[in-house]
């Protein structure tokens, strides 16, 4: 039988027991808890000449004001991992809410030659989306190992700004999102 509201002094009342699902540790449901976490969208870039290659990550967050860090998480099997070791260095695209099929196409496994041009390069030389809202070229400077993925700490060497005012790419529950209008407008500042 479930349990009743109960009513406390002043006519409030005490929510009816526990409301939580406790799920085992595995997977998929770390897979499926994780999702509640709206992260942003990007695509991580490499390569040198005239082609690079790209792949889709969520796993991004600035580590450091100074030195200027960032980091990412990528598969230990990703097809990037080789061009990574080889040049040593990546941009960061941040994407705009337009851009889902990019992220999509740059999730795959195999990404086609003809999907893999990139419009821009920083003054590095390493490609950027020049239609992302922004992007950060990188050194990297450790990886270390993350359970199936790998832990790539990037020290960001050259900063650009394509777009402003453009709502970013999300990822929520498993699929791409938007932000609401009430939460658009409000910027909080964190400690940390």
């Amino acid at each position: 039988m479930p349990a009743a509201d109960t009513a406390r002094p002043g006519g409030h009342l005490d929510p009816p027991g526990p409301t939580h699902q406790v799920f085992p540790v595995d997977g998929r449901s770390l897979r499926t808890v994780s999702g509640l976490f709206v992260t942003g969208v990007t695509v991580i870039s490499t390569g040198d000449g005239e082609q690079g290659d790209g792949t889709t990550v969520n796993s991004f967050t600035s580590v450091s004001l100074d030195p200027p860090l960032i980091l990412f998480c990528i598969h230990r099997d990703s097809r990037l991992r080789d061009e990574l070791a080889r040049t040593g260095r990546f941009a960061v695209n941040l994407l705009a809410r337009r851009h889902e099929q990019l992220a999509t196409t740059f999730a795959g496994r195999q990404v086609p030659a003809s999907e893999r041009v990139f419009s821009g390069r920083s003054r590095r030389g390493v490609p950027v989306l020049s239609e992302s809202l922004a992007y950060m070229d990188c050194d990297i400077r450790a990886e270390h190992p993350g359970g199936d993925h790998v832990i790539v700490l990037g020290e960001v060497a050259e900063l650009g700004v394509h777009r402003q005012r453009q709502e970013p790419l999300t990822f929520f529950e498993g699929s791409f999102g938007r932000l609401e209008e009430e939460l658009r407008a409000a910027y909080a500042r964190w400690d940390g």
